[in-house]
């Protein structure tokens, strides 16, 4: 079928449809719930499961999905290295099931709890972490700060931990490039 033409029928559809119309049918009201879903709340339900994650330039990213924030995934390895993903880089999910999170509206307090903030958590627990880029590339070392649009990350060997002599440089990494933080070691249970 040509996309022009099933434009075109849609738009007779809808024309034909009167106010309310198709409003009443059960799998006309499911299909409108369903199209105001956020990829986000159906991630919900999904936590607990292990999925897998196609992100702009890190590649598939598999665990399973501890946490959902406003714009970050919280997911465990197969390693237990928690890994901190950042959702605007994430372009397929796989590994969901059936069910769907309730759409719900977020707290004060789990709105303001962004990526800026769960990258703050890993820069105050000192984790020697690997920052995987949009672009692909990697850099490793620990996240010292974080600005509004930034995080400085001190470079060091992974194998290291943060120490003056191990810092081979301080780089500041633009937000928007980061797809994924993995950190080093396993997360203690």
């Amino acid at each position: 079928m040509r996309w022009e033409q099933l434009f075109a029928d849609l738009e007779a559809q809808f024309a034909a449809q009167g106010p309310g119309d198709g409003a009443h049918e059960p799998a006309s009201r499911e299909r409108a719930e369903y199209g105001r879903l956020r990829l986000v709340e159906r991630l919900r339900a999904a936590q607990g499961w292990p999925v897998t994650l196609t992100c702009r330039g890190a590649g598939e990213v598999t665990g399973r999905l501890v946490d959902v924030g406003v714009d970050w995934l919280l997911l465990v390895d197969d390693q237990r290295r928690e890994v901190l993903v950042a959702t605007g880089a994430v372009r397929a999910v796989g590994g969901l099931g059936a069910e769907t999170a309730v759409t719900e509206e977020l707290g004060a307090v789990a709105r303001r709890l962004d990526l800026r903030r769960a990258l703050r958590g890993l820069a105050r627990d000192r984790a020697t972490v690997q920052c995987l880029l949009d672009d692909g590339s990697a850099l490793t070392g620990t996240v010292d700060r974080v600005g509004a649009d930034f995080l400085e990350l001190a470079e060091h060997p992974v194998d290291e931990p943060r120490r003056r002599g191990a810092v081979t440089g301080v780089r500041a990494v633009v937000l928007e490039a980061v797809a994924a933080v993995r950190t080093a070691r396993p997360a203690l249970d």
